[in-house]
């Protein structure tokens, strides 16, 4: 049997298990990565595949080579444990209790399981009574502080799961999935080191339930706890270091796993998505947009990740591209907070900041930890001045997510508005720290460092070229370097970066007070240093414009073509603040 037939009988196996254990989300992960393995061209031809064979431009774009339908780099995987199965113990009662759970009865399932003693039994009643408290919990958040509001609630089943879950484990009656519930209680209760210990000892036990893996992921926030994690070579792994290597910001790292992955995987949206999400914090956004618009051809009614795509489009300013978007998430399910996301973010690029608002709101209201809406939602309370609500909004981000540079930054723009550079400085640092490669925010640190009450020009400097090698793209950087060099008399410092800013502006055919600006100084400091060619060049740029600039350059020129030593100087204030 090949690789890829031996993981397609695997995958359809999961499938059932996670079915048949109500853990829908996993089976259908599962099952979007069963449809994205390359399909045998003996039993299925192109019309009644989803992709004809070698058609897909993504898959041109990310697959230059032919890979072979083993990993490149030529590991062998361990193949999935076998589960055993005890239906015949408690068939019935399960079957019912299953049927309770299916609709949201879960205290009735955890009911009619009370007595049974499979595993099956024993890890749904324990999952229904786990998700019996996190119904109640979220109950008590909306009736004691609003569906926003902060609670100091509890999943009120945690204790008695925990000192069940742990007798199980330490007799060895419990399987994969109830050491996955057990992994989850131990994080809720803080326990962050023994969850992660049993964690692994799920997955390892059973690889395919992507849910255990998400859980694992939410508490790898390190590079070295991840590489202490002692993990089985199976092909979930890959998956999984990944996805981690993405949360971690090691995007390149991310990008080379899933390429390789594409090589079992190649038709996998799931993927697809995974490395347009790489790429979007690489700013790569032109190939980022590609790449959703044919995960959209594809799956027409896929929401999933779509924010992110919204978020390119807001970036871009294409008001129509987003519309229609908006207009599909609607029409496809608007009560999901991915839907809700990309309609705010419709009316924000509209300038409707009000009604964008409403929508993030509205997905906080069906998802309270969902991150982007909080973040979102703070930058249009900046835009309407609103610095509390912003503030607020931002604090509740990181709270869920520490990680996430963006609220920092949006932290910081807060108190900057609020003429408070120190607290700004604080919070672009923890955003730098997060993501140290985004030229906007060595930017926002530099420009703290020019205020009054802090005034650190070297540390401007220091940020201000970070900013340059970090490939900015705003064009800010250089200008201001050659400004800091210029007020500090370090005039041949200045002279470099007004070149370098001179050219850059050249190749990208700008123009503005910046060029003439830097033609002045250059001017000025070509004639100071006996480079009378170069300095009429300057000089001669300047005749095409209007102002006293002009006036400057002829008189600077007649007094060189003259040999005169007592033309006009070039003083600071012939400069703009």
């Amino acid at each position: 049997m090949s690789t890829k037939d031996s993981c397609r009988s695997e995958i359809r196996a999961a499938i059932r298990q996670l079915s048949d254990r109500c853990l829908n989300s996993a089976a259908k992960w599962a099952a979007e990565q069963l449809v994205g393995i390359e399909q045998d061209p003996a039993k299925y031809t192109p019309s009644n595949t989803r992709f004809q064979r070698g058609s897909s431009s993504i898959r041109r774009r990310f697959r230059t080579n032919e890979i072979t339908s083993t990993p490149t780099t030529g590991v062998s995987y361990v193949s999935t444990p076998l589960m055993e199965e005890d239906e015949a113990v408690d068939s019935d009662f399960y079957l019912l209790a299953k049927s309770y759970f299916d609709c949201r009865e879960y205290r009735r399932a955890a009911h009619v399981l009370r007595d049974q003693t499979g595993k099956k039994s024993v890890f749904l009643r324990c999952y229904a009574l786990y998700l019996a408290g996190e119904k109640r919990k979220e109950e008590e958040m909306i009736e004691l502080e609003g569906p926003l509001g902060k609670s100091d609630a509890v999943n009120r089943e945690l204790d008695s799961l925990e000192r069940e879950l742990s007798i199980l484990r330490k007799n060895g009656t419990v399987d994969p999935f109830g050491l996955y519930l057990f992994g989850i209680v131990l994080k809720e209760k803080g326990n962050q080191t023994l969850a992660r210990t049993v964690l692994v000892e799920s997955v390892n036990s059973y690889p395919w339930n992507w849910n255990a893996w998400a859980e694992l992921l939410s508490i790898c926030t390190t590079i070295e706890t991840l590489n202490s994690l002692s993990l089985s070579n199976h092909w979930m792994k890959d998956f999984f270091i990944a996805s981690a290597y993405l949360e971690l910001r090691m995007h390149n790292e991310s990008l080379v796993k899933y390429e390789s992955l594409l090589g079992t995987f190649a038709y996998s949206n799931y993927i697809q998505a995974q490395i347009a999400k790489a790429k979007y914090s690489l700013r790569e956004f032109e190939q980022v947009e590609v790449t959703f618009e044919e995960l959209l051809r594809n799956d027409p009614y896929r929401v999933e990740d779509m924010d992110m795509y919204s978020n390119v489009l807001y970036s871009k300013e294409c008001f129509s591209a987003l519309s229609s978007l908006a207009h599909r998430v609607f029409m496809t399910d608007k009560y999901r907070p991915e839907s809700c996301c990309i309609i705010g973010n419709y009316y924000s690029l509209k300038g409707q900041h009000e009604k964008s608002v409403v929508y993030f709101r509205r997905a906080l209201k069906l998802n309270r930890n969902y991150l982007s809406a909080w973040t979102l939602m703070g930058h249009e309370y900046v835009e309407m001045k609103n610095t509390p609500a912003a503030i607020d909004a931002y604090r509740r981000a990181v709270a869920i997510n520490p990680n996430d540079y963006r609220a920092w930054y949006g932290l910081g723009q807060a108190y900057e508005m609020m003429c408070m550079p120190v607290y700004a400085l604080h919070y672009f640092k923890k955003s730098i720290f997060l993501q140290p490669n985004d030229y906007r925010l060595w930017i926002a640190i530099a420009q703290c460092y020019e205020t009054d009450e802090i005034h650190m020009l070297e540390e401007a400097i220091k940020c201000y070229r970070r900013a340059a090698n970090c490939n900015d793209r705003e064009a800010i950087a250089l200008h201001q370097l050659a400004k800091l060099h210029r007020e500090l008399g370090q005039s041949e410092e200045a002279a470099f970066y007004y070149k370098k800013d001179l050219e850059k502006m050249e190749v990208e055919e700008r123009e503005g007070p910046n060029v003439v600006e830097a033609l002045l100084f250059l001017a000025q400091h070509c004639r100071a240093q006996k480079s009378y060619e170069e300095a009429e060049v300057y000089c001669t740029r300047l005749l095409d414009y209007t102002g006293p600039e002009r006036e400057t350059a002829k008189n600077m020129l007649r007094g060189m073509r003259m040999g005169e030593s007592t033309f006009p100087s070039m003083d600071v204030e012939h400069f703009p603040p």
